[in-house]
């Protein structure tokens, strides 16, 4: 029994109550330690690694928002690679959950979310489905990935790439892809491959073909036909290098006039200012303006009063007064 034919065995009697159930990591030491891509949901935190029965020391967990892996050469494979050239992981599984948030989120729902966040449409990528991955069944996200995995040439083909679905609420693992299946049909397709003593050498070549690039299938009988089409893409390319010089030397000689126009346009315009300054007429200064005394104001006429002519005084009424004669002396 292989490594994730034990590990299926031991979930499913586990979960019927079997006590016994259970997986030895000894035994399966030539295929640990595993590598695993899950989705970042928390609910998967109780559930990994011991849903597996592997032990954390030959559990490698690489985590993404609902374990996408959006093509061959993606970001996402440069960690699986990384994992398998410098951890040594043997095997790789591919699980999905149920109950998938990303499957249940929408792209209307996505950039409601992420507007709410201050991230703009505008600053985002053309294409968000393909971007985000988004997908709308958890079983077929896990297909896909699995396919991306096995087409990667960053996978070596022998490494065995499985694809499960865990129930987040039970725990049960569904076996999705057989990875151990995948690799013996590649296997028996490449012992079914003979060469006749009368092959020619490039007869031969087209045989070898398909086992040689991994799991990168070309039929046979199209191998000459795609040869011819890539000579024939070659050319196109090439021409098309061609017009792409010639517009570049066309482009400088452009250029070139532009900027002699331009020096020209420049000295005109210097000219033009030179002439106009000594079209103009010379400035002069106005005269000075000389303060002038104010004018001498005539004296006013200063009106005398006419004089107050008093009425005449009446005559004094009373008794004479005495005089003194010589006889009073």
């Amino acid at each position: 029994m292989r490594l994730l034919e034990a590990i299926i065995d031991a979930n499913h009697r586990a979960l019927t109550g079997d006590e016994r159930a259970g997986l030895n990591p000894a035994e399966f030491a030539d295929s640990l330690p595993i590598i695993a891509l899950t989705c970042i949901d928390p609910r998967l935190n109780p559930l990994m690694p011991e849903v597996l029965g592997i032990p954390e020391s030959q559990f490698i967990w690489l985590r993404n928002a609902g374990n996408i892996i959006t093509g061959p050469l993606s970001s996402m494979m440069r960690s699986v690679a990384l994992a398998c050239a410098v951890k040594s992981g043997r095997e790789i599984v591919i699980i999905g959950h149920t109950d998938c948030l990303v499957c249940k989120m929408s792209m209307v729902d996505l950039l409601e979310r992420l507007k709410t966040l201050g991230v703009n449409r505008t600053r985002l990528p053309e294409n968000l489905t393909e971007y985000f991955g988004l997908f709308a069944s958890e079983r077929q996200n896990v297909l896909t990935a699995v396919e991306f995995v096995r087409s990667s040439p960053l996978i070596g083909p022998r490494i065995p790439v499985h694809g499960l679905l865990v129930n987040t609420e039970s725990g049960r693992l569904e076996w999705l892809v057989d990875g151990y299946q995948a690799l013996e049909t590649a296997s028996s397709a490449h012992t079914s491959v003979s060469l006749e003593p009368g092959a020619t050498s490039l007869d031969a070549l087209k045989q070898m073909l398909p086992f040689n690039l991994g799991e990168m299938k070309f039929p046979e009988a199209k191998i000459g036909e795609l040869a011819t089409k890539a000579e024939g893409i070659m050319g196109r390319v090439e021409h098309v290098a061609t017009r792409a010089e010639h517009l570049a030397g066309r482009v400088g000689e452009f250029a070139e006039k532009v900027g002699h126009l331009a020096d020209k346009a420049t000295d005109w315009l210097n000219e033009v200012q030179v002439h106009a300054r000594k079209a103009e007429p010379p400035l002069t200064k106005p005269p000075a303006l000389k303060p002038q005394p104010p004018k001498a104001q005539p004296p006013k006429p200063i009106s005398v009063p006419p004089p107050i002519q008093l009425p005449p005084r009446p005559p004094r009424v009373g008794k004479p007064s005495a005089t003194l004669g010589p006889a009073n002396k």
